[in-house]
């Protein structure tokens, strides 16, 4: 299935009633001794913050924030028990949400088991040795030198431009127009040598993934299925391939929240879980690995290892994806929180937040008037609010129903179509998806015109992957009509703005909240 078409107007196979799930347990539990331990594989248990060592005031202040800050979901554990959990409207945590580059930390956690189950000798094992039977471009003693562990600490040395800290991401744009994208990876000419310089690449989990398919004879994603996910009670997860049919190692996991939580519980259990070694003695250790300074201009101490970022002033660890999808790990309070979000979440004021809420490793007294809070802003943000509605042009009849056509263009878009004098306002949009070569999807969307959304009804034929499209609609002004078209669980909010002038249609599709290329395409009206 093509990415980048999913990227934009994906539409889900699953459609569930909303569900508010408080931080209140019908059985409250006090605090618990940290070695007691709870393993959430069926459900999770809930408690409490107080009765768990927490203030529900400072909870329901990072709630809030939570709300300001285009949150998704979040999720606070401590002592194996949510605390608090909210989902933020429209998105429901029933949802599985893309987690983008937490991904990484997922495929490093497969490679400790391969490593653990004997399947990999050594973790110094050099690259090149997993694909023997593959002509490899600019092949030097640097290329020669590149191990399983440099690939792990983003240190591989190979020439990589994806932005981190600035860059024009060229190579990823070059490797989306790959047809083979481990070929492409090992091709790559040496900028250092291994172990020398962090440099954050796409390509190395990649390289990772495949090398578990290498050593297991399974795509990675069976391995998790297998090793990881069973075991964790993981059972709701979609995990895109490659062009090659590889599991993506640097990204495109959807999970749900909860089971997000179940990776960061697993790290902070020392990678035991009910028992049992999952991952080698010390690898989910994480503040005791070496680590590689990422020289990141915000913070000076920031690091990394094995796709984990590291803060060791602070003490904690989190898998980070784009625009917010966080799993971080607090060991010495025996916290796991889980952000899923539309925008880069500041990491210090989250971490903060959190700490801040830890009063004590015993049980607080109750706190009725502080758990009140709490429960209010959870309900609150859970509520959709509307939006302005702007007044109906009379460009509105002449151009409803009409279908424009788009010439060839880097975004697919094919033809589009706004019918708003329907009873049931929707969309309908075609593009173009590059495997196979010259085919299309085309999707079909509502849009509310009374300032809430409207969720999409997919087909059993759309190529849906648990997560909905949802869209409301407003004129700007005489000529311009703008949707609001979250992919809720994608983690990006963007926007269609359609400029009609005569019988041409300028498309802008533009990123309200997030990170996204704008594009921008001129179409013509055909007959219908």
């Amino acid at each position: 299935m093509d990415t980048l078409a999913k990227k934009h107007f994906v539409l889900s196979a699953i459609l569930s009633l909303c569900t508010l799930l408080t931080y209140l347990s019908s059985e409250p539990a006090r605090a618990q001794d940290p070695d007691q331990s709870v393993w959430p594989t069926k459900q999770w248990l809930t408690s409490t913050p107080e009765e768990q060592g927490m203030d529900s005031a400072e909870l329901a202040k990072l709630v809030t924030y939570g709300a300001r800050n285009s949150f998704d979901s979040l999720l606070v554990v401590r002592h194996g028990r949510i605390v608090t959990e909210a989902y933020y409207a429209p998105y429901t945590g029933d949802i599985p949400h893309q987690i983008f580059s937490s991904t990484k930390v997922i495929t490093g956690t497969l490679l400790g088991m391969v490593y653990k189950d004997g399947l990999l000798d050594r973790l110094d094992h050099p690259m090149l040795d997993f694909f023997t039977d593959r002509q490899v471009a600019n092949v030097d003693e640097r290329k020669k030198a590149i191990t399983v562990q440099t690939l792990l600490d983003m240190t591989s040395g190979l020439d990589w431009d994806q932005g981190f800290e600035g860059g024009k991401q060229q190579t990823m744009f070059d490797l989306a127009r790959s047809s083979n994208w481990t070929q492409f990876i090992l091709d790559r000419p040496m900028a250092h040598s291994p172990g020398e310089v962090f440099n954050y690449s796409n390509g190395n989990p990649d390289i990772v993934s495949a090398i578990i398919t290498r050593l297991t004879g399974k795509l990675a994603e069976d391995y998790a299925r297998e090793k990881l996910f069973a075991p964790l009670g993981i059972v709701d997860w979609h995990w895109d391939r490659d062009p090659q049919g590889l599991t993506m190692g640097h990204g495109m996991l959807y999970l749900l929240p909860r089971d997000m939580a179940k990776i960061g519980y697993l790290y902070l259990h020392h990678g035991e879980w009910e028992g049992k070694r999952l991952l080698p003695q010390g690898w989910a250790d994480v503040l005791n690995h070496k680590t590689m300074n990422v020289h990141a201009s915000d913070d000076p101490n920031e690091s990394y290892s094995n796709f984990i970022w590291i803060f060791p002033d602070k003490h904690v660890y989190m898998a980070n994806g784009k625009n917010g999808q966080l799993i971080v790990v607090f060991p010495d309070l025996d916290v796991v929180v889980v952000t899923t979000a539309r925008k880069q979440v500041q990491y210090k004021a989250l971490l903060d937040a959190v700490s801040g809420a830890v009063k004590s490793e015993s049980a607080l007294p109750s706190n009725p008037d502080a758990a009140e809070q709490l429960a209010n802003a959870i309900k609150d943000v859970a509520v959709e609010k509307p939006t302005p509605v702007g007044s109906t042009p009379e460009i509105a009849s002449a151009i409803s129903g009409k279908t424009y056509e788009f010439s060839d263009n880097e975004f697919g878009l094919r033809s589009f179509t706004l019918d708003l004098t329907d009873p049931l306002p929707h969309f309908e949009v075609e593009f173009s998806l590059r495997y196979p070569v010259g085919s299309s999807a085309r999707y079909s969307l509502p849009i509310g015109r009374d300032g809430f959304y409207r969720k999409g009804v997919p087909k059993p034929s759309d190529p849906g992957i648990g997560h909905v499209t949802e869209a409301k609609g407003t004129w700007l002004d005489a000529r311009t009509f703008v949707i609001d078209a979250p992919v809720l669980g994608y983690g990006e909010q963007q926007k269609l703005v359609l400029t009609f002038s005569g019988k041409k249609l300028n498309f802008y599709r533009t990123v309200d909240v997030g990170e996204g290329e704008d594009v921008s395409v001129d179409g013509e009206q055909v007959a219908n």
